[in-house]
């Protein structure tokens, strides 16, 4: 279940946080592709090239070609998390490679930092917008002789996907498909002159007098989920509240009304996700000066104190990356029940058909409905 055997060796690979009894693997169809690929067309010379990883969301290409001495870049905490975690097990006692975030720019940290890129692989995700944000970032690294190599499950690639790659870096094809996964070959065009860079991108909200703007990642970027809009107009205040922690914050629009409407409170924002965070550090800023918010990039609530809070608003992910279920969610109420002081409040919403309320009362002792309408409900629990 852990092994994979690849024409570059056979690695152990975990995903992360290692669970006991895990039924899903490390890498997919996609990534044993890319690799089988590679070793058909390996790169010319023995000189040191510049290499780039995008979207390794386990790090399972990062420890097969690891002697290449790639650049990671990936803008999931937890894919950084895995990716470390798999290097480490496979290559004990070697020099770390670099791991980046979206936001960084990989120039500095290639080994010939002012020549272009000569091995861009990408891991097609889901999200077309950050697909769209990377390949703006990337055209200014590439020279007519990078190769660009991208690969996903065929269910991720679409018509839009292969137009992007033609718009922003040039021509482009696709393979046959193998094991249900797709490879994309695009061949930079440095003649083109593609449109600039949307991202990030504005939203604004005047009936909740806020200016909000979203990094390419952040859930629902180009309008106000109703999920969110809901817990808005359900929003807490007073002047009770000492410590709010958004969890989960995305964009940060919860810690921002919370912190509005609770003036005495400090506020911490966390997310798994780099540009979330970045979104929500630029949105609390924007819309509250003079106040500051304690923004950290990290897996739940991974790293808060113990009892420090007495307010944690969620609104948990069903899915990390391309893995649907509740477990993220589960992780992240254990975590707010372990940061909330005795008295503390969780507020959760969500959809009424997930069914987190049975949850919920197994680990509070308690849920309460906070407020419903036909489609989301928020529910309350009391640390006791």
């Amino acid at each position: 279940m852990n092994q994979l055997h690849a024409p570059q060796g056979d690695f152990t690979l975990h995903r992360y946080p290692v669970r006991a009894k895990e039924t899903l693997r490390a890498w997919d169809a996609a990534d044993e592709y890319i690799l089988q690929h590679i070793a058909d067309n390996p790169l010319a010379g023995d000189t040191p090239h510049n290499v780039l990883i995008l979207n390794d969301s386990c790090g399972a290409l990062a420890t097969a070609l690891a002697p290449l001495q790639p650049v990671i870049m990936s803008d999931s905490f937890v894919s950084h998390q895995a990716t470390r975690q798999n290097l480490a097990g496979n290559w004990p006692g070697n020099s770390p490679l670099h791991i980046i975030d979206c936001l960084q720019s990989p120039a500095e940290y290639l080994p010939a930092p002012d020549a272009p890129l000569d091995l861009v692989i990408i891991k097609i995700t889901k999200s077309l917008a950050q697909l769209e944000d990377q390949l703006h970032r990337l055209r200014p690294l590439l020279s007519e002789q990078t190769r660009i190599l991208a690969g996903g499950m065929v269910k991720a690639i679409h018509t839009s996907t292969l137009e992007l790659f033609e718009k922003i870096i040039g021509p482009t094809q696709t393979s046959l498909a193998k094991k249900k996964a797709r490879l994309i070959h695009t061949r930079p065009d440095l003649s083109l002159t593609p449109a600039s860079n949307p991202f990030p991108k504005p939203l604004p909200l005047p009936e909740h007098r806020l200016d909000i703007i979203n990094h390419a990642s952040v859930f629902s970027r180009d309008k106000l989920d109703i999920g969110t809009r809901f817990f808005l107009e359900n929003m807490p205040s007073g002047e009770a509240p000492r410590h709010i922690i958004d969890l989960g914050c995305g964009n940060g629009l919860l810690g921002v009304a919370a912190a509005r409407e609770n003036p005495n409170a400090t506020v911490t924002m966390v997310d798994e996700s780099f540009m979330a965070v970045a979104s929500a550090q630029r949105n609390f800023t924007q819309n509250l000066p003079g106040r500051t918010a304690d923004c950290q990039v990290t897996d739940c609530l991974n790293g808060i104190a113990d009892n420090c809070a007495d307010l944690v608003l969620n609104n948990p992910p069903f899915h990390q990356q391309n893995t649907i279920g509740d477990f993220i969610a589960v992780q992240m109420f254990k975590d707010a029940r372990r940061a909330l002081k005795s008295g503390g409040e969780l507020l959760v919403i969500g959809n009424r058909h997930l069914g987190y309320h049975v949850t919920l009362k197994r680990l509070f002792g308690n849920c309460t409905t906070l407020a419903s309408n036909k489609k989301f409900v928020i529910l309350r629990c009391v640390k006791r």
